[in-house]
């Protein structure tokens, strides 16, 4: 008359177990993988013969333009609305050199991609190896007809440190 009560098994919960292992056990072999790749294999140390004066050298030939990176350029016009206001931050990559005498460029140009100014400019002041500088420079008169403009660094002079 009594039916005893059997429990059913929830295979649902096993299975959901299972996968959640596996999906956790890839995902801490692939963070190995990707640590193994980046931080794992580093040169051998070099041997003990070489002098000071080699160790001290650059080891690339000084190339502003690949050296120089425009790290963020922004284009504003001035409280009369005529002038173009460059806000401008460059950061120098190189380990060896300090840039100075910066050479830049602006181009505005209209819709049908045909330039419309194009201007050359010098910044004095120098950038550390490494470094990083903030500058706002004024520009020309903002061309009527402007759809875009961009901001170049054509060279520096470069000094060893």
């Amino acid at each position: 008359m009594f039916e005893s009560v059997q429990e059913k098994k929830q295979p649902d919960a096993n299975r959901f177990g299972i996968l959640f292992g596996a999906v956790a056990a890839f995902v801490v072999v692939g963070m190995v993988v990707y640590m193994m790749a980046t931080h794992g294999a580093k040169p051998p140390a070099s041997s003990g013969g070489t002098t000071e004066a080699a160790a001290g050298a650059p080891k690339t030939a000084a190339d502003a333009v690949r050296d120089l990176k425009v790290f963020r350029v922004k284009m504003e016009k001035d409280h009369m609305g005529t002038t173009a206001v460059w806000t401008v931050t460059i950061e120098n990559k190189s380990k060896d050199y300090t840039y100075g005498d910066i050479q830049y460029e602006t181009s505005y140009f209209g819709a049908d991609n045909a330039a419309l100014v194009v201007n050359q400019g010098k910044i004095s002041t120098s950038i550390e190896p490494s470094g990083q500088q903030n500058y706002t420079l004024r520009d020309v008169l903002y061309p009527m007809g402007t759809s875009w403009y961009k901001f170049r660094i054509t060279g520096a002079t470069p000094s060893a440190q």
